[in-house]
């Protein structure tokens, strides 16, 4: 009996570790997005987050690495969102330039959309001011998409000497303009005819110089 009352103690005490350190990043999250790294201070983050600022730096040491915390949240949420795009539009067997189009509508209707993307660009910026060592979980999702194109280039379906410059040089051409399109204004606004024809120049282009 005294065991389990003792394990029961010991799972609320982590329960309510789990949620200080889930409120901590929530604040520090809407704090650097509004106000930029070097302008977030500590405190503001343990006033919002209702906890002390001692227990921040219990949790994560300093600012930086909060910081990195952060970002590397908010990427892990945008590296599912263009896994899911790449194994939903990128299949075996289907037209190359289908494929490519639909992945890349993908990302730009239904990604960038979506408050991680923003949250992701916005923690990007340079207001954002990332500490050197963050820079480092910035380029998850290319590397998802340079694996998805060396499979392509050994079946035969793309020439791809460099994977990594292919994904530069496709979402350049069609991911990049599509968002440069909608970054004053929200897609809708933009049009979904713009953006279409901006992803279907793209492909094409990206098609005659890598197939």
């Amino acid at each position: 009996m005294a065991e389990t009352m003792e394990g029961t103690q010991v799972s609320r005490r982590r329960m309510r570790s789990e949620r200080k350190r889930a409120a901590i990043l929530d604040a520090a999250e809407a704090l650097f997005v509004s106000e930029g790294y070097e302008r977030t201070s500590v405190d503001a983050i343990a006033a919002r987050a209702v906890v002390s600022k001692r227990t921040v730096y219990d949790y994560f040491e300093d600012k930086q690495g909060l910081f990195l915390r952060v970002l590397e949240r908010v990427d892990d949420a945008l590296v599912a969102a263009v896994r899911e795009a790449i194994e939903q539009e990128i299949t075996e067997g289907r037209d190359l330039r289908e494929a490519l189009t639909a992945f890349a509508s993908h990302v730009a209707t239904e990604t960038f959309p979506s408050s991680t993307y923003v949250t992701f660009r916005r923690l990007g910026s340079p207001r954002g001011a990332i500490p050197p060592s963050a820079e480092h979980v910035r380029d998850r999702p290319e590397r998802l998409l340079e694996e998805r194109f060396a499979r392509l280039a050994a079946s035969g379906q793309l020439r791809v000497p460099d994977p990594r410059r292919a994904v530069q040089h496709f979402t350049a051409l069609t991911i990049a303009l599509a968002l440069d399109a909608t970054d004053d204004e929200p897609a809708a606004a933009a049009g979904q005819a713009e953006i279409a024809a901006i992803i279907s120049d793209g492909v094409d282009a990206f098609l005659r110089a890598y197939r």
